[in-house]
């Protein structure tokens, strides 16, 4: 007999996950997701839809470790449980409904940026790489033993979205990878280090709000870990809200540094930051309209603005 397994997932990662584990043969009796949040922009595929192509049974509660959820999922003996991209602790009561295991896939290379948006905090840091992680499941949050884990780049211009994709790809990976030595109960996991990692918390969008003393680098680097579909760096110019959605590094700087400011050159919108280096704007909003080059005297009556906290 297939091995089972309860599942809880959410977003694009559930859904590869989850799909990866039906591909192996796995049988799962339930999926335990989330209602889309009023005011979310949905932009990643739906576990629940899977699972009904499926015919899989699926609750979205919202309080997983409520004492009749941890009861149904009990009463079905799994021998696994799986948690993908699923956005609530799991209580150590329920980690024990499963006989053989309960493991967790989570977007970084743990030990590395434990905790939540890791994606996020990865891009906003400048780092030149992550990936996804494939670990057991204990009472302290990404702590567990490893299983298996699987590294991506990110490239200097790349946003959150697009390391997130990558991501998405190699928690597949992963899983697909390790299925089978985990299921036939030959898996072999190794102690995670913590003293070498690190943890970050959930992120606002009140976080994206730019610092114009700082250096371009850093802000590029929020404007990309924020960027679509996340709420975006932001700034205020006037009164109306500046966004800035996606900007490019080039390494170019301005021998004299000037202040901080936004401006036109060779039709194309440019940020000067503090250090004097130049972002090129490749998208933007300003008081929640599109923001051109060719719309930017319409709007300000200048050839560059101020920009300042």
């Amino acid at each position: 007999m297939s091995a089972s397994a309860v599942v809880f997932a959410y977003h694009n990662v559930g859904v590869r996950c989850l799909a990866a584990l039906l591909g192996h043969g796995v049988r799962v009796p339930l999926v335990l997701t989330h209602a889309d949040a009023p005011g979310e922009a949905v932009w990643f595929a739906s576990v629940a839809r899977l699972a009904e192509a499926y015919a899989i049974p699926t609750i979205a509660p919202e309080d997983p470790n409520a004492a009749e959820i941890v009861e149904r999922v009990r009463a079905l003996a799994p021998d696994f449980l799986f948690s993908f991209y699923y956005r609530r602790m799991l209580s150590p009561r329920l980690l024990g409904a499963a006989r053989r295991g309960a493991f967790n896939v989570h977007g970084s290379l743990l030990p590395k940026y434990r905790g939540r948006a890791p994606v996020n905090w990865a891009v906003l840091n400048g780092e030149r790489e992550t990936g996804a992680t494939l670990h057991e499941m204990v009472e302290k949050p990404d702590a567990g033993r490893i299983v298996d884990q699987q590294a991506v780049p990110i490239l200097p211009n790349d946003t959150a979205r697009e390391v997130f994709d990558k991501v998405t790809v190699a928690a597949e990976t992963t899983l697909d990878r390790c299925l089978p030595a985990l299921l036939a109960g030959k898996a072999v996991l190794r102690a995670q280090d913590l003293a070498r990692g690190s943890y970050f918390g959930a992120r606002r969008p009140e976080d994206g709000r730019i610092d114009w003393s700082r250096d371009a680098r850093t802000i590029h680097n929020l404007v990309r870990a924020v960027a679509p579909p996340y709420p975006g760096a932001f700034s205020f110019v006037g009164g109306p809200e500046l966004r800035l959605l996606r900007t490019l590094d080039l390494g170019e700087r301005e021998e004299a540094r000037g202040a901080p400011a936004l401006f036109v050159r060779d039709d194309r919108l440019w940020v000067r930051c503090a250090d004097g280096g130049l972002l090129r704007v490749l998208e933007a909003e300003f008081g929640n309209a599109p923001l051109t080059a060719s719309l930017f005297w319409t709007r300000f009556g200048a050839q560059s603005v101020a920009l300042h906290n």
